[in-house]
């Protein structure tokens, strides 16, 4: 009965305009579906924070727009734990339960590409980080990271009759910001065989503010491979005159916020490439990181409730989103399609 009712919400919150837009089969201009997801996500869809209703809209919205173009999608529920700290002080332990979705496009064989973006956005950990506006009910998270999954979701729009010979496995992981607990939760459910059939996991994150798009090999990833997908994506970034960078980091340390799921795969030997924006200099790459000035004093927009929004990089960053997203398209599909393994 609950899940039948958030669903009737769901359907009048978006109306007509998800069903004439997002479902719609005429002809969109590359990267005109994920801008508009992703400001759709953004703006309608604030503090998405695991357990919270905003983020159990969000999955049973990605999941209608899946089923929408003919996918087999559900929800995977996970449950997490993290300590509040208040301003004396005190911890209080916080559980939560939280939602993950999983979309499928079946191949002709059994190895798979997983596609992967989060859901959520940061919740907020202490009464300091509350009074700093560091996540909770207000953030938007247009960067972070709404713009992975506007990417994601017009991927699989574009993908939905086209077959394959790897099946493609659209994952929305929530959790991320709580270290990687819808991740941990979808590595766990799959069988050895299944993680051994898993060829690639592109990770889709944060691809608005950072200075340029950035493509990184996790450590588990042979060489072979990150030329089919570092350096392709690269190859395919010049071609269409777009800016962007590779990094020799290779993706493998636990220490970041920013790496923690794309260190969950490397572990267990399953390679990454991480699409993102950030910065590279002295082939060190810096994610969500662009040049300090007055709109971003701390050269990022990261967690920041009066800055991850529509509105202010809008302002700030005019024509960015529009030209992050359709950047980000132009480059994956033709990438995804060779990954995959596409009938031409």
């Amino acid at each position: 009965m609950f899940s039948a009712v958030r669903r009737l919400l769901l359907c009048l919150m978006l109306g007509f305009y998800s069903v004439s837009v997002f479902s719609a089969s005429h002809p969109t201009k590359i990267g005109e579906i994920a801008e508009q997801q992703t400001r759709y996500i953004a703006g309608h869809f604030p503090g998405r924070m695991a357990g919270s209703p905003a983020e159990l809209l969000t999955a049973d919205y990605l999941m209608l727009q899946f089923k929408s173009w003919g996918y087999q999608s559900n929800i995977r529920q996970f449950t997490a734990r993290y300590h509040y700290t208040q301003a004396d002080g005190q911890q209080t332990q916080q559980n939560i339960i939280g939602n993950s979705v999983i979309a499928v496009h079946p191949g002709k064989e059994s190895q798979q590409i997983i596609i992967m973006a989060h859901l959520d956005t940061r919740i907020p950990i202490s009464d300091k980080e509350r009074n700093n506006n560091l996540g909770g009910l207000s953030l938007q998270g247009v960067d972070d990271n709404a713009s992975g999954l506007g990417v994601m979701l017009e991927l699989a729009q574009r993908l939905r009759n086209t077959p394959t010979r790897y099946s493609i496995r659209f994952i929305a992981t929530s959790g991320k910001q709580l270290g990687t607990a819808g991740a941990s939760s979808v590595l766990q459910r799959m069988s050895q065989e299944e993680q051994k059939n898993t060829l690639l996991v592109i990770n889709l994150d944060s691809l608005i503010v950072g200075e340029k798009l950035t493509f990184i090999n996790s450590a588990a990833t042979p060489a072979a491979v990150q030329k089919m997908s570092r350096d392709k994506a690269l190859a395919l970034a010049r071609q269409f005159a777009i800016p962007a960078a590779i990094s020799s980091d290779i993706l493998s340390s636990e220490e970041s916020d920013f790496y923690r799921e794309i260190a969950l795969f490397d572990r267990v030997g399953i390679p990454v490439l991480s699409v993102s924006s950030g910065r590279v200099s002295k082939k060190q790459y810096r994610p969500q990181q662009r040049a300090v000035s007055k709109a971003f004093p701390e050269g990022t927009a990261h967690h920041q409730t009066t800055r991850d929004n529509i509105q202010y990089l809008d302002k700030w960053l005019p024509g960015k989103i529009k030209q992050r997203t359709r950047d980000s398209v132009r480059i994956m599909l033709p990438l995804v399609k060779s990954l995959a393994k596409a009938d031409k």
